[in-house]
């Protein structure tokens, strides 16, 4: 299976991000793949590097494969979630993870210096964030490095760093928004549980054929109630969601290199090659076989 018991915890947690007394921001660096492994969201942006994994990941209701180099703006209190693939775990295991994360409130400078005109930029950015937003290219390059430093940096140096960050991400048109216009996960406890039920169940059988009927009675709803509200509380329908899934394990047995293309396919949780091909290319924006020839030469 790929995912493990700890999946069972996926619902969004609020987590409390600490800071020592001489810092108004955290920077660190994480050599494990279980650190915060869990959908989770808190107030603080969290600025990621995943300088080495590989594994599948959640924003919003965005799902898509990540791989050494990604890096991500993740605005205030959006759910997230980082599931590193099973070569990550166990006693000695055969994948390591290195991870370089900065976590900082949008007014730890004050309320006065955000709203500066000067600022006009960033402050849009910090917006666009709480959708969550991939940063490539050059881009990426140079902020990856900038982010780097930082874990080393003391005194001012450290919020000059953080401010030369945003402002090349608010310049940049490297940059992709994640999740949907308008997602909203502010949930209460009754609707946590039942989401996280609704997740759990489809990560662990998203292989198999899952009738509406099934999912719904997961979830202790009707069949068209629970349509409207996967819909309400994720802006996509049900069948939608799996797409993603089936696709972002696509992917995975792609990198992987061991399966043929048809084997992929039903692997995934597709029962035909021709629907296999087009859901992947709508998600990837790919066909499998070119996804396949970009990663096995870059």
């Amino acid at each position: 299976m790929l995912f493990p018991d700890s999946f069972s915890t996926m619902k969004p947690h609020l987590i409390k991000i600490s800071t020592v007394p001489t810092q108004s921001f955290s920077t660190r660096q994480d050599k494990v793949p279980f650190i915060n492994n869990r959908w989770h969201y808190h107030p603080e942006l969290e600025l990621i590097h995943i300088k080495q994994g590989e594994g599948l990941q959640f924003v919003g209701d965005n799902i898509q494969r990540f791989s050494s180099g990604d890096l991500l703006l993740i605005g205030s209190n959006l759910s997230h979630y980082w599931r590193f693939d099973d070569a990550y775990f166990g006693e000695n295991p055969a994948a390591k993870a290195d991870v370089c994360v900065a976590h900082f409130g949008e007014n730890f400078w004050g309320e006065t210096f955000i709203n500066l005109p000067e600022n006009k930029l960033i402050k849009a950015t910090l917006e666009q964030a709480k959708l969550g937003m991939q940063i490539t290219g050059k881009t990426r390059q140079i902020v990856s490095r900038l982010l780097d430093e930082s874990l080393q940096a003391e005194g001012a140096r450290r919020i000059i760093l953080l401010l030369e960050i945003l402002d090349l991400i608010s310049r940049s048109n490297q940059t992709r928004v994640l999740s949907s216009l308008g997602f909203q996960m502010k949930l209460e406890k009754a609707e946590e549980e039942r989401i996280n039920r609704i997740y759990e169940y489809s990560l662990a059988n998203f292989r198999n054929k899952i009738e509406l009927q099934e999912i719904a009675a997961v979830a202790y709803l009707s069949h068209n109630s629970f349509c409207r509200y996967f819909k309400s509380k994720t802006r996509k329908t049900y069948s939608q969601f799996l797409i993603e899934i089936r696709v972002g394990q696509a992917c995975k047995l792609i990198m992987e290199n061991r399966l043929d293309m048809k084997q992929i396919c039903y692997e995934s949780g597709f029962n035909n090659l021709t629907s296999f091909y087009k859901c992947f290319k709508k998600i990837s924006g790919r066909s499998p076989l070119l996804y396949q020839k970009e990663f096995l030469h870059k």
